[in-house]
């Protein structure tokens, strides 16, 4: 018999539209039907390319009976609309990070993906389910090293400086690094701890007048069980934590010091319309920019900065090419054949086709989110936040 194939409908053909189409049409288990986008260009390089239907209206392509499941990468203050409008019409949903914009957004995607037996799992570039990540998570579930006392993470990058939309340097939108970068080191964390944090304590970094939004933080996470971790990000362009990587970029290849290239090109090239600038480089764009993904024959291991997990009888940490683990015998290596990840795609077929629970669920990322909107609200008052919303892994 035939394997199924699953139809979807791409809501927002940006640079990460661009990205998962491709990553699209090397799966066999997938069809692109249908496209939504509010530039017409866009659309149209998608009907040439794919001959599938095109929408300016995502509810009409939510509406399509050629359509069982959507994509959608819009701008973050609209997931939500996005995600219950597919939902409502029976159609499954594969979401980017962050899931929304608040508790309440989350809680009403999951009730209408609940009332129309629909999946919805977000988070598809996530690198808290990297390879790296999940072999730590089962090295500390083993017990080898004894029991998790501590998880540290940091991330240096040119986040802020890269052409962005008014939207994405307006932190009640959704921009800044908090929704765009933290839910990876939060995932990260998460899944190596199992889930269950109990409260955080953060402060937030807002330094530069001409891009007002969050541009780093720093946390420290405490778990129900005891255990604690910290996490550091800068979006700040000067420091750069693949230095501490083995000079290996994000997705595998080799990296070279540019320390400030960000801030500089964005300078010199005078940019008066930068979300202009960001359309262009999207699909169907005047100067279409390959979305950044792990490809297959990438020399080394994708990554998420420095990672190190303490438990009581050793250490662990990334190396280029698997896990590093310290302990009283030394330093041995746990090789990691391969540098991908497994498929956001093939995770949602598995749970439509089979009924296989989805590691990132709609509940596993609200909780995502809970930690996210207590880091800026810590940030802000200056205390510790409790957390309520937190669940175990889907395994």
């Amino acid at each position: 018999m035939a394997e199924r194939v699953l139809r979807f409908g791409m809501i927002g053909l940006g640079q990460a539209g661009g990205g998962m189409l491709a990553s699209m049409t090397k799966n066999p288990r997938v069809r692109v039907t249908a496209a939504s986008d509010v530039r017409r260009a866009a659309l149209d390089r998608f009907a040439s390319e794919f001959g599938g239907e095109t929408y300016l209206d995502v509810e009409d392509l939510c509406r399509s009976p050629n359509v069982d499941a959507v994509y959608i990468g819009t701008p973050h203050q609209f997931h939500a609309a996005h995600a219950i409008a597919a939902a409502t019409n029976g159609k499954h949903v594969l979401l980017e990070k962050p899931m929304a914009l608040t508790i309440e957004d989350c809680d009403a995607m999951i009730s209408a993906a609940d009332r129309s037996g629909t999946r919805l799992l977000v988070g598809r570039g996530s690198h808290g389910f990297d390879p790296a990540v999940l072999r730590m998570r089962e090295i500390v579930r083993g017990g080898e090293l004894g029991r998790l006392g501590m998880l540290n993470t940091w991330r240096f990058g040119d986040f802020l400086y890269r052409p962005r939309t008014p939207a994405e340097l307006d932190t009640s939108q959704g921009g800044g690094v908090m929704f765009n970068q933290g839910p990876h080191q939060i995932d990260l964390i998460r899944v190596i701890g199992g889930g269950m944090l109990r409260s955080v304590r953060a402060m937030t970094g807002n330094w530069d007048p001409e891009r007002s939004t969050e541009g780093s933080y720093t946390a420290f996470l405490q778990f129900t069980d005891g255990a604690a971790a910290t996490m550091a990000y800068s979006g700040y362009d000067h420091f750069d934590s693949d230095e501490l990587h083995y000079w290996i970029g994000t997705y595998g290849d080799p990296s070279e010091p540019s320390h400030g290239s960000a801030r500089r090109e964005l300078r010199a090239a005078a940019i008066k319309d930068e979300a202009a600038v960001k359309a262009s480089r999207g699909y169907g764009g005047a100067q279409p920019r390959q979305s950044a993904g792990v490809r297959p024959e990438a020399p080394h291991q994708i990554h998420w900065g420095i990672t190190i997990v303490s438990c009581e009888r050793g250490d662990l940490r990334q190396s280029q090419d698997g896990i590093y683990i310290y302990d009283d015998n030394g330093k041995r290596e746990v090789p990691i054949p391969g540098g991908a990840a497994a498929d956001v795609v093939d995770e949602l077929y598995e749970a439509v086709v089979t009924d296989r629970p989805p590691l990132r669920d709609g509940r596993w990322e609200k909780a995502t989110l809970e930690v996210c909107l207590a880091v800026l609200q810590s940030g802000r008052e200056r205390r510790e936040i409790d957390l309520s919303h937190q669940v175990p892994l889907n395994e």
